[in-house]
């Protein structure tokens, strides 16, 4: 991955550890109606839900409403992960793994 790799190349990163490393899904969230949700919805083993916001690590900020989803869905109880680099995905690994 380059030096300011772009979103996709993160996002595909994502899927690589989720669904390869974690044997759950990583799903693209479309929700009509509702700006600002989070990207990918994350399927865990053990029936577990988590959310990733991806931006690149360069030039890409969080909105306002962004951030609002982040706090209310970490509210109800939920972890949600926003992710620039690959270090950043691999610290989900690393909390999977110590987790498990």
């Amino acid at each position: 991955m380059g030096a300011n790799p772009l979103e996709k190349e993160i996002e595909r990163k994502l899927k690589i550890l989720v669904e390869g490393k974690l044997g759950g899904l990583c799903l693209k969230w479309v929700c009509p109606g509702w700006s600002g949700v989070p990207d990918r919805i994350l399927l865990l083993p053990g029936g577990r839900i988590q959310f990733a916001e991806l931006k690149r690590p360069k030039g890409s900020k969080t909105s306002s409403l962004q951030l609002w989803w982040k706090r209310k869905l970490e509210e109800l109880g939920f972890t949600v992960w926003h992710i620039h680099t690959l270090e950043d995905i691999n610290r989900i690994g690393d909390q999977e793994n110590a987790g498990n």
